[in-house]
Order: structure tokens, then sequence, then C-alpha cells
């Protein structure tokens, strides 16, 4: 996620800032069409061809119809990039909650036995961070769960799911240990199922993407208007026609690229949701609740990037 301090926001930061800006990833394209408009121009100016204008109106209506779809799709991916920050700040309040009742419930359990719970819930969480972005657990963030679980996760292909069964048998297993009351069990199992909805409803973001025959005509038609355009403004415009050409193009291809960007929330993207730093965000509230000392630091944005 793209993250600037707010004294930053200077006109200088916001009309020349690269970093955190879609321009490193369009620019080939916006590129390309000033080529393609100086191009135009110079061979009509020079005689090279005839006379290439065109009536704007045509292209009037096609623009007309592109910020249209654009804003539809963007909307769309919008709503799927804070359905998925909605459902990770729902599981960090569900693991707060366990921690907490775990702590207070469950007193006369033995503290290495609770805080393997606590640990099992971070553990869920690096593993559906894993688990929606495809990663291999190389940043060693299985180490949160016992050995015997993370032997049995090396054949499981849904780990997230997997994990969050052995927490449901685990705090099972520590109520009948210390005799809980059956109605402050099913308050945790309830949090417990809360978690299970937070995995489900992020496997249908992962799995369902926005149909592709959609996405499919809106870059052919931004490719196309972008195409046209030189053609109908060369009459009034002469050589300043890149110019406008080039703005025009930047704001179609910088609309399109953050709705791609954003249509998929659990990516390694810039604009994609910071799920590592969900993860040590929980690490510091769930171990600081457990009195722990030595609490891992925040992470920072590198180059203005929070992962």
């Amino acid at each position: 996620m793209i993250v600037r301090p707010h004294q930053t926001h200077s006109v200088a930061t916001l009309l020349f800032a690269l970093r955190g800006s879609i321009v490193p990833i369009i620019w080939p394209r916006v590129l390309y069409t000033m080529l393609l408009s100086l191009a135009v121009v110079v061979a009509e100016r020079h005689g090279i061809a005839v006379a290439f204008n065109l009536n704007p109106a045509p292209l009037t209506l096609l623009g007309l119809a592109l910020a249209i779809f654009l804003q539809f799709r963007n909307s769309v991916a919008y709503q799927r990039w804070w359905e998925g920050r909605t459902l990770w700040g729902d599981l960090l309040i569900g693991v707060r909650n366990l921690t907490r009742q775990t702590e207070a419930f469950m007193p006369s359990l033995a503290a290495d036995k609770r805080r393997t719970l606590v640990f099992g819930l971070i553990g869920f969480m690096h593993a559906l961070r894993h688990h929606l972005r495809g990663t291999p657990w190389e940043d060693q963030s299985g180490n949160w769960l016992g050995r015997d679980v993370r032997e049995q996760l090396e054949t499981v292909p849904n780990r997230a799911n997997a994990v969050l069964g052995f927490l449901g048998r685990a705090y099972a297993g520590a109520a009948r240990e210390v005799g809980l009351d059956n109605i402050l069990l099913a308050q945790m199992d309830r949090e417990l199922n809360n978690m299970s909805r937070v995995l489900g409803g992020c496997e249908r973001l992962k799995n369902t993407p926005i149909p592709f025959a959609y996405i499919l005509l809106l870059h052919r038609t931004v490719h196309v208007y972008c195409f046209m355009l030189p053609f109908c403004l060369i009459g009034p415009l002469g050589y300043f026609t890149p110019v406008v050409v080039g703005v025009i193009a930047y704001t179609f291809f910088g609309l399109d690229a953050i709705g791609e960007q954003i249509e998929e929330p659990f990516g390694m993207l810039p604009n994609s949701l910071p799920l590592d730093a969900m993860c040590r965000t929980a690490e510091i509230d769930l171990l600081g609740m457990l009195g722990e000392s030595g609490l891992p630091p925040a992470m920072q944005p590198e180059n203005f990037v929070l992962l």
C-alpha cells in the first residue's frame, strides 16, 4: 500500500513525485501514444501523407462511454479492495478478542499452553497471508506454530484452514482441561467462526476476479481511443498535439492501471493491502497482551510502499 506523510503533500510533490505514483507503470504506454502523435503531426505537416483530420464527435462519444466504463470498473475494484481491508480488520479484532478471552477465561491454564494458543492465532494470520498470496513460508512465519503442526501442514493444500482446525481442537481441549463454562466457550467459538468467515471471504475475493471479457474490452477501448486522439486534435493543436494526447493518455491509462492493481487486494503490487504489516501489528498487540518483552518493531514503508 502506498504510504506518504501528509506533510509532504506539497504542490511539487503532487506534480512531480514518482515513487508511490502510477507513472512508473504506465509511462511506456503514455510515451508510445505521444510518439505516435508526433509522427502523425510530422507526417501531416510535411505532406508525407494526406490530412488526417477526423470529426471529433465520434471520439467525444467514445470518450464519454470510456469514462463511464472506467468509473464503473474502478468502483468495483475499490469495493473489492475495501472489502479485503474490512475482512482483515475483522480478523485483527477477532484475534485480539480471543487473546483477551484466553487470558481472562482460562487463568488456571498453564502459561505455556495459553502462549501456544495465542501463538496459533498469529500463525493463522501468517498462514492466511501466504495462502492468499501464494507465497512460501520462507520468512519463518510458520514458526509461530508447534513442530507437529508444521509437519502436518506440509501435506495440506489449504494451510490456513488446517491451522484454524488446529485452533478449534486446541481451544476445545483447553476448555475441557480447565472446566470452562459452556457459555464462555461458545463466545470463544464464535470468534473462531468469525475467523473462518474471514477466510472464506478472502478466498471468494481471490478466486472470483472481475470477468476477463470486461477487462479485455476496457483495455482495447482505452488503446483505440488514445490511438485515435491525434487524428482529431491535429487540426486545432498542430505540434502541441502530443502534449495534450500525453495528458489524456496519462489519465485513462492511469485509471486503468490503478483499477488493475486494487482489484486484487491481496497481491504484492504497490497498491495492494499491506498484509505483512497487518500480521506484524497482530504480533505486537497479541504478544503485548501476553506480557511478552522484546516486541518486534512495527513495519515501516520502503520507498513509500508498505507491504
